[in-house]
Order: C-alpha cells, then sequence, then structure tokens
C-alpha cells in the first residue's frame, strides 16, 4: 500500500506507537525485520527512480541504526540497476548490529566501499539519500554531522530522506539545531505525527508512505492513533443540499462584535467569510463610527454601532451564534462587550483579542471555539511562543485541558482538539497565507457554518479545512502577494461542490 502527500493514511502515531507496530509485526506475525528492511529500501529507490529518472549517480548518507540498513539496502539496489553510487558512513559501521549489521555486510559483498565524509562529497551528484537519522533522535547533532546536513542542504542535487529527515523530531514536529531539507520523505508502517506540523511539512517535502506489508490486526493490537489527518472529501458530506422552498432564516444568524476604532477591517473580513460559507444572516456590532462605512462597502452585512451594553443586547437575542475578536481590541469598550458576550448561551468563536483578554481571566466552556496562533497559545497558557512551537501536540493538549474544546492551534498544520480532546490535524494550505486578516477569515468561517446548524466539532473541523484548501486555490497564481478577501470565492465554490 503506497500514498501521496495528497493521497495518504488519515491516522497519525507517536514514534513509539511506531515502534510498538513494528514489533508486533515481526514478534508476533513473523516477518522479518531484514524483510521489513529490504521492502522499505526498495520502496525508497522506486520512489527515487520516479521522482528523479534521469539520475544516474547518488550517494547514500548512512548513520548508526536501522536508518542506516535502509540506506546500504537501497545503495545495493540502485548499484544493481546500474547507478554510480557512493555510500558515505558518519558511523563506524563495525559497531551495528542485527538486521542493519546483515544490511552492511550484503552491500560490502557487491564490492561498494562506503568512505567518511568530506567536502567534496556531493560535487555532480544527481541524488542524495539521507539514511543519517532515524525517529530515535532526541539530542542536538554535533560534531561532523552538522557539516555534513548543511551541505545536503546546500547541495544542487535532489534529496529523499528514508522514514524520516533526519534532525526532525518524529513526535513533537520540531526540528533540532541542525534537519536536512528534503524534497521527497519515504515513510513506513505509520505515519509519524510530528512530520505533518510546524517544522515537519516545512522539511519535508512529498511525503509518500508504504506500510511493507504489515496485516491490519498489528495495527488493532495498539490501539487508536493519536492524531487524525482531517480530509475536506469527507467532511463536507455534512454540507447537504439546500431545499428550494429555504430561506434566510433557516441558515442562522452569526453577530460578528468586534471593529474598534481603525480595526473594522477585520470584522468586516470575517463578517463576509460568515456569508460566503452559506449563514443566512450577518450582522456586525462595532464602533458607532464604522456603521455606515460598512453598509456601504458591504451592504448584505448588517452593521450596528454599539457603544453600550443596551445597544448589544437585542443583537445577541436574534443571533445563532456569536463571533469576537477580530478588530476588538483591549480598551474598556472591548471588555465590556467581551463580558457580556461570555455571559451569553450561544456558540461562540473566540479569536485575536478575544483570546488576549480571556488569558487575563480562568474560564472554560464546552460550548465555544478557541482560535490560538502560537503567540496567543502563548499568552492563554502563560508561557512563550518558542516553547508553544516547541511541542504543539502538547500545547494543544494543554489548551484543551485548560479552555475544554474545540481549540483551534493555528500555524502550519494546524491542530484541532475536539470536545472529547481527540485531536486532528490540517496538513492543507501555504506560506501565502502569513498575511494580515486570515485568521478573521477563519473565525468567520466556523461561526457561519456553527450558525447552519453544524455540530461544533465538525464546524471546527471543517472549517479550518475550508480555510486551508481555499487559500490553497487562492495562490495559485502565487503566495506571494495572497491577501485575506482572496479567498472568498474560493470559499463559496468549496462549499457549494458535490
Amino acid at each position: 500500500m503506497s500514498a501521496t502527500s495528497k493521497n495518504l493514511p488519515l491516522d497519525l502515531y507517536a514514534v513509539e506507537q511506531v515502534r510498538e507496530l513494528d514489533r508486533v509485526a515481526i514478534e508476533v506475525h513473523g516477518i522479518a525485520g531484514y524483510t521489513l528492511m529490504q521492502r522499505a529500501a526498495q520502496f525508497s529507490y522506486d520512489v527515487l527512480k520516479d521522482n528523479w529518472p534521469e539520475a544516474q549517480s547518488m550517494t547514500v548518507v548512512c548513520g548508526a541504526g536501522n536508518n542506516a540498513g535502509d540506506g546500504y539496502v537501497l545503495a545495493r539496489l540502485a548499484h544493481a540497476d546500474g547507478k554510480r553510487v557512493a555510500v558515505i558512513n558518519m558511523f563506524n559501521p563495525e559497531k551495528l548490529k542485527g538486521d542493519a549489521a546483515t544490511a552492511y555486510r550484503d552491500l560490502l559483498s557487491t564490492g561498494i566501499t562506503a568512505t567518511a565524509y568530506s567536502s567534496a562529497a556531493f560535487a555532480g551528484i544527481d541524488v542524495i539519500v539521507d539514511a543519517l537519522f532515524g525517529t530515535g533522535l532526541d539530542r542536538d547533532i554535533a560534531g561532523e554531522c552538522c557539516d555534513l546536513i548543511t551541505a545536503i542542504n546546500c547541495s544542487e542535487a535532489g534529496v529523499l530522506s528514508i522514514d524520516i529527515p533526519s534532525g526532525l523530531n518524529g513526535d513533537t514536529g520540531k526540528s533540532v539545531n541542525y534537519v536536512v531539507h528534503a524534497d521527497v520523505s519515504c515513510t513506513f508502517i505509520g505515519l509519524k505525527r510530528g512530520m505533518f506540523t510546524g517544522d515537519g511539512l516545512a522539511v519535508s517535502g512529498e511525503i509518500l508512505f508504504d506500510n511493507l506489508g504489515v496485516p491490519e490486526a498489528v495495527y488493532q493490537s495498539i490501539g487508536k492513533p493519536v492524531a487524525t489527518r482531517l480530509n475536506l472529501d469527507n467532511l463536507s458530506d455534512v454540507l447537504k443540499p439546500r431545499q428550494r422552498n429555504s430561506h434566510k432564516g433557516h441558515f442562522g444568524h452569526v453577530l460578528v462584535v468586534g471593529g474598534d476604532t481603525g480595526y473594522l477591517g477585520a470584522a468586516r473580513m470575517a463578517a463576509e467569510a460568515a456569508a460566503r460559507v452559506g449563514a443566512g444572516l450577518v450582522s456586525i456590532a462595532t464602533r458607532q463610527s464604522h456603521a455606515c462605512m460598512l453598509s456601504t462597502i458591504r451592504p448584505e452585512i448588517m452593521a450596528h454601532g454599539v457603544e453600550t451594553l443596551d445597544e448589544l443586547m437585542p443583537l445577541i437575542r436574534r443571533a445563532t451564534v456569536i463571533a469576537i475578536g477580530p478588530g476588538l481590541g483591549q480598551s474598556e469598550w472591548a471588555k465590556l462587550l467581551f463580558a457580556r458576550v461570555l455571559e451569553s448561551d450561544l456558540p461562540l468563536v473566540l479569536d485575536a483579542d478575544a483570546l488576549n483578554l480571556l488569558a487575563a481571566e480562568d474560564h472554560a466552556l464546552q460550548n465555544w471555539v478557541i482560535t490560538p496562533h502560537p503567540g496567543e497559545a502563548a499568552r492563554l497558557l502563560r508561557t512563550d511562543s518558542k516553547t508553544i512551537q516547541a511541542d504543539r501536540y502538547q500545547a494543544i493538549n494543554l489548551l484543551h485541558e485548560k479552555y475544554h474544546g474545540p481549540v483551534v492551534l493555528k500555524g502550519c498544520g494546524s491542530l484541532i482538539a475536539d470536545n472529547q480532546g481527540d485531536v486532528f490535524i490540517c496538513d492543507a494550505g501555504n506560506p501565502g497565507m502569513s498575511s494580515g486578516g486570515m485568521g478573521d477569515v477563519l473565525t468567520g468561517v466556523i461561526a457561519g457554518l456553527i450558525a447552519q446548524g453544524i455540530e461544533i466539532n465538525q464546524a471546527t473541523k471543517l472549517g479550518v479545512c475550508l480555510h486551508a484548501r481555499a487559500a490553497d486555490r487562492a495562490a495559485a497564481n502565487g503566495e506571494r502577494g495572497l491577501l485575506a478577501l482572496d479567498l472568498m470565492p474560493h470559499l463559496r465554490n468549496l462549499v457549494n461542490l458535490k
């Protein structure tokens, strides 16, 4: 069973779970470890030929464990296929044990001699195969391996990583001090969760998978995976065709609370996103000075000048869901509106300054969605963004534990924890989303889905996927210069696809 990064299994595993899968396959189901190693190497070599069909020369960089064994077998396969193959040993091969030692002996039997690393190792090479460190790396890289990884990343050769890019933590998605930037990564038996968030998506390139013929019973023996990749095609089934006699009252009323002086744009983008995904009605509670302006630029959105709680209350009573935070600020006006919204029993979507205000108090609800980026998550957990990014899976679990759910931790490989604490990941999206207003649009998308009666956990997962997929479509002509409002026509198109 093989797949590309566009068609991978949905289950994601911790590194220890994958090791257990490997152990059960060998010890319980009688698949020899060397057989698995040969299958992994054959798959990787087939991928290499598919991606670099003209390649005639390659250098395989090997470390000290089974990852090195995969590399030795691949080198032997390439040599038998008539390719020019060089092998670099970064550790003493005489200390290899088990299947890796067998793979090394089989390599030597072909006449290939492994050599030490030199600064000219990659000159004129078509492809570099990274079999240096596998999933067991838990420390910074030191010594000559630092120079080696730097040289790999500076080379013009293609780079294929076996199992995982060397230097990437397979659990957290954080790289150590040096990490290989692969064009393609071949991974086996179980998808490692760290490859799909944070640095993982940035350095893994295209991810391809093979289960190496491991039977389904092996997977059933270890319980459920630690996370699940989201698939928009599966989630979009909740967007049922509308009845011919339906009207706006059937599809909910979103109230966006925000847009303090100078920040109307954020609230407007959230409101328009809610409308574009199908909310029946959308209102904004904003500063009095903004209301007329908004009615001019987007007349479909009902803009209300709100300076007091008395002016806010009728809007809350008419709403189905409240989205609060875009452009809200942290003034006394913002604090007053925020406190009143938290008293509502309506579903809530909190973002931006609503999260910054939330960080100042202890409050948790089941009937809300919070959508922090790493900086906001750090304030909510009273830490720093570096700590959040060091282990995004731990961060999403802590956020859910403190604030309940659903929770969205935005970023490269956005994570979602639902009300039960189950973790999901959206690996769509692109760097063009690194621009102002993208989070405001996501807030509106989720709120607009909830307004239509979609259950809050489902609406959150679907909303994150719609947002990312719309951004990918909008970036078809380039990521630089992508604006939040560029997503609007794509959002509308995606919620109408069947």
